[in-house]
Formats: structure tokens, C-alpha cells, sequence
């Protein structure tokens, strides 16, 4: 048996609504699926192009976590504590800034040549943690 690729990763958000204007919104990425499936609504973005690579923007609570447990989650959550992190990629990691500052994203760190690349860090309107890197090559870095 061998996989074959991510198709789908999870972060968690409060409002869903919300969640839309930033990642579509601002971060300029495509809804994907949003589908009220009754006992929770599946919503999902992906970087345009992209739509083997969803990303679902999903509330905690019910089916996968009981009342108290997302209770706890939402705590972390604003807290920047839940361990939600997403690495994007862009070709130019300046232009890319500039457009998230006149959008009034959260900056966290500033564009920084780095070994691998030039990359900052932003934060989305529920404390998840955003890495977006204009990359080098992978042997530039890699083996270096």
C-alpha cells in the first residue's frame, strides 16, 4: 500500500462566515465544498488551481468533539494554542505582504530571507498560525 498524496488538511475556526471572508476573502482562495451535511457543515478552500488540496475550515464541535471538549478547543483556539498551522506558498513573498498588510492581516513576523527561502508569518481572525514562503529551489537548501 502507498499513498499518494494530502488531499485534505483541518483547521479549526469559530465562524465559519468568518472563515470564508479571510481565506477567499483576503487570503484570495476558492471555496471548494460547502455542503450542510445536517449534523455539521463541511466547508473547504483551496489555493486556486489547486482543488486536489482542500483545506476544511471546521467549527469544533459535534460529530468529532463533545461539548466540553469544544468548549476547550475554542479557548486554545484564541489563544493561538491549538497547534493549527498552515504553510503556504507564494512567488514573491514582498508583493504578497504588502497586499495582506493593505487587507489589514494579522502580521506576525516580518518577510526574512531564511535559508530556504524568504518567508513571514500571519495569524488568522481565530489565532491559527499561517507560514507563507516564497521558496528556493529544494536542492538549494536541502543538502546545504
Amino acid at each position: 500500500m502507498t499513498m499518494t498524496s494530502i488531499s485534505r488538511s483541518q483547521i479549526y475556526v469559530l465562524d465559519q462566515d468568518e472563515a470564508l471572508d479571510f481565506y477567499v476573502g483576503k487570503l484570495g482562495m476558492e471555496v471548494n465544498t460547502d455542503q450542510d451535511l445536517g449534523f455539521m457543515r463541511w466547508l473547504t478552500v483551496n489555493v486556486p488551481g489547486d482543488a486536489q488540496r482542500e483545506i476544511l475550515l471546521e467549527k469544533p464541535g459535534p460529530p468529532a468533539l463533545d461539548p466540553k471538549t469544544a468548549e476547550q478547543v475554542r479557548e486554545l483556539l484564541t489563544k493561538g494554542a491549538t497547534g493549527g498551522f498552515l504553510f503556504l506558498t507564494t512567488d514573491d513573498a514582498h508583493k504578497t505582504y504588502a497586499d495582506l498588510v493593505a487587507k489589514g492581516v494579522e502580521i506576525t513576523d516580518e518577510p526574512t530571507d531564511r535559508p530556504y527561502g524568504i518567508d513571514f508569518g500571519i495569524r488568522d481572525p481565530f489565532g491559527n498560525r499561517i507560514r507563507i514562503g516564497q521558496m528556493h529551489p529544494r536542492e538549494q537548501w536541502a543538502n546545504g
